[in-house]
């Protein structure tokens, strides 16, 4: 299972942080990544960690702005995002996946269906 919090909205310029807490299994054996979905729009990938926990990719758009990390201990997924701007408003969704590669796929065109479990997501409105 995975819970994400940590949405809200903000303005223009503002920073917030998403958590996914994960139970029912290990996140640092597994791809883990963030995805958002804007109404109207396909879900596309932001960030992901491959499961080494070292491998990363961001998408263009939030790559300067936004930082994915992961923390074992609390077996927590989080997504720091500064200098927020209107066009990052959406639902953000994290996802796991097992193994190593899917991270690859990430910021394809339906990259999501490399993923197996997912949360249910929190949104994020930046004005």
């Amino acid at each position: 299972q995975l819970v994400e919090s940590g949405g809200g909205s903000v303005q223009a310029g503002g920073s917030l942080r998403l958590s996914c807490a994960a139970s029912g299994y290990t996140i640092r054996r597994y791809a883990v990544a963030w995805f958002r979905q804007a109404p109207g729009e396909e879900r596309e990938g932001v960030a992901a960690i491959d499961s080494d926990s070292i491998t990363t990719v961001y998408a263009d758009s939030v790559r300067g702005r936004f930082t994915i990390s992961q923390e074992n201990a609390k077996n927590t997924l989080y997504l720091q995002m500064n200098s927020l701007k209107p066009e990052d408003t959406a639902r953000y969704y994290c996802a796991a996946t097992p193994g190593m590669g899917a991270i690859n796929h990430v910021l394809e065109s339906a990259g999501e269906l490399y993923f197996q479990y997912w949360g249910q997501g929190t949104q994020v409105t930046v004005s």
